[in-house]
């Protein structure tokens, strides 16, 4: 049986479980701390964006080579997108587009524009609905197979997409889609705090201060609720390619 990742968890949580109990008999301290472990051992596995517990996700790269990732989720955003775009192509940088797919159908010119200029596009999700941890099997592959339809139409390719949940969550259902579409899922290892904040250049300076060879930095060039904006990755950006090049 090809078991993904999250159910060989799941079983072997209820193999300790009943381990424990059979070994020392069924008592709060047999049964409640082996329920306690695993219970931290899930909470893990869904609320930290980089953890591999329930799926193998990727938060960094290789360190030798001297590079880092910039990622940008949220988007397409028609006014602040091109804004990233002009920026990046100033410094000769390219970019990871993780992108909402109910904004990519308003944006495909925009999108393309994206892939004409050597950016990636990846899934994230197609409504990054804050209810999604809880979706089922078949909703979460209806929901990954709707924007990844619309991205590969765009890229022109079969290849399927990176993905990156909404809010890094995972959970078992998402783990076996995933296994069974082979996705790669994608976290970060440096977040530049952009969706509250007010200032540019001290976002910029958060940036430059953690990030190290290898890492993937998660930025925002558009928004998950319709009709509003975060610009501040837009104006932070380029100093942060500045700082990098320096």
């Amino acid at each position: 049986m090809n078991l993904c990742r999250a159910d060989k968890v799941l079983l072997s949580g209820g193999a300790a479980l009943l381990g424990s109990a059979a070994l020392f008999g069924a008592t709060p301290w047999s049964i409640g701390l082996p329920a306690a472990a695993f219970a931290a051992l899930l909470a893990d596995g869904i609320f930290r964006p980089s953890s591999g517990t329930l799926y193998r996700t990727i938060c960094r790269g290789a360190s030798e080579r001297g590079q880092i990732a910039l990622t940008f989720d949220d988007g397409p955003d028609a006014e602040l997108t091109p804004v990233v775009l002009e920026t990046l192509a100033c410094y000769q940088a390219r970019a990871t587009f993780f992108v909402i797919g109910r904004h990519l159908v308003r944006n495909t010119s925009l999108a393309s524009r994206m892939v004409a200029e050597g950016h990636e596009l990846g899934n994230h999700s197609w409504s990054h609905s804050y209810f999604q941890n809880f979706y089922g099997l078949q909703r979460h592959q209806a929901d990954i197979e709707r924007s990844a339809a619309l991205i590969r139409k765009i890229c022109g390719t079969s290849a399927e997409p990176l993905y990156r949940p909404p809010v890094g969550l995972k959970s078992p259902a998402l783990a076996r889609v995933a296994h069974a579409r082979q996705l790669t899922i994608v976290a970060w290892s440096v977040h530049a705090r952009d969706t509250f904040a007010r200032d540019p250049q001290a976002t910029a300076q958060r940036v430059l201060a953690r990030v190290r060879a290898g890492d993937i930095v998660l930025m925002h060039d558009g928004h998950d609720r319709d009709g509003r904006r975060r610009p501040i990755a837009a104006q932070a950006l380029p100093l942060i390619l500045r700082g990098l090049q320096q």
